[in-house]
């Protein structure tokens, strides 16, 4: 089927569904007829620009000579460029999260068709269908949440938050490659045991940099971002099988694509989890020197030169921001 085939069959699936679904379509393929623009005008999908604060990071605290006194962070986040993330890795994630990732504009109709299907069946939205641009979105919005409800608003499941998504989704695909828009992604996505970007979670799932990242390695982490909190495998053995099970999920669709062999993923199925769990260094608790800890922090903390309020002192050390 042609893309205009794509788009008339999704704006009949929009129809039955009760929502201008035909207008999300339209920015992935430039157009359709009189009909979708007017689809277009009426819920105002246009591309719209997406504020991203700084990520947080970590914070270093050292000495005049460099050596390291503690580390202090709000989310543990080491960000790295895309040429530093072993490149199955970057196969992996995009296997399972949105194989047509280098092809697709904003949205993809396929997967949008796919969910929208699944949604109508459900009665509800049960699947996003959302591609890597929509979840670098949704990541940054959630982020950048101040409040409870702003944070849910962030996580509601409702088509007006999907059309919301959608135009800074366009946006975002406006300003940055389809590389910076996958680095941006790998960067601020959580893996859950604490971890943020991959990686951060590289070091704390298996001890290693993202870039020496191995198939089942980067399988797991992939398998990882669709729910972090329910593989979490700092939480036990139930926890950990989940994350087994979604490693092997991962494995067998980047097979079902032709990035690896299916000899290749069944080797790779055999590897045990090989979680390590390494700790996250931080605080003056673990440091070599706890108390000019306590007063370099309480310095930061007390100091305007480093914010004029209590709350960005208080960013400025846990977010290196």
């Amino acid at each position: 089927m042609n893309a205009t085939g794509k788009v008339l069959r999704l704006a009949a699936m929009g129809a039955a569904a009760g929502v201008l679904v035909a207008g999300i379509a339209l920015p992935a393929v430039g157009g359709a007829g009189v009909g979708l623009v007017s689809a277009v005008q009426d819920v105002g999908l246009e591309p719209r620009d997406l504020v991203e604060p700084p990520l947080a990071q970590v914070s270093v605290v050292q000495d005049v000579k460099g050596h390291e006194i503690a580390r202090f962070y709000e989310q543990y986040r080491e960000v790295v460029p895309l040429d530093q993330m072993a490149d199955i890795m970057k196969t992996a994630i995009i296997s399972i999260e949105d194989y047509r990732f280098y092809e697709h504009g904003p949205i993809d109709i396929e997967g949008t068709v796919r969910a929208l299907a699944k949604n109508l069946q459900s009665g509800g939205v049960a699947q996003g269908g959302s591609s890597i641009t929509q979840q670098y979105v949704k990541q940054v919005l959630l982020n950048a949440a101040q409040t409870e409800a702003e944070k849910n608003k962030a996580l509601e499941a409702s088509y007006a938050r999907k059309l919301n998504e959608l135009r800074y989704a366009m946006g975002v695909e406006q300003k940055y490659s389809k590389d910076q828009i996958l680095e941006k992604y790998l960067n601020i996505a959580y893996f859950g045991a604490g971890a943020y970007g991959v990686e951060a979670a590289a070091k704390r799932f298996f001890g290693v940099s993202a870039s020496e990242l191995t198939l089942p390695q980067a399988a797991t982490l992939a398998g990882a971002v669709q729910d972090p909190n329910a593989t979490d495998p700092n939480l036990g053995k139930t926890s950990r099988d989940r994350l087994l099970k979604r490693r092997n999920v991962v494995l067998d669709r980047m097979a079902e694509l032709g990035k690896i062999t299916k000899a290749q993923a069944a080797e790779a199925k055999k590897a045990r989890l090989g979680y390590k769990g390494t700790p996250l260094p931080g605080g003056c608790e673990s440091s070599t020197y706890p108390y000019f800890c306590v007063y370099v922090r309480n310095e930061i903390l007390s100091n305007p030169d480093f914010g004029k309020t209590a709350k960005q002192r208080l960013a400025f050390l846990n977010r290196a921001a």
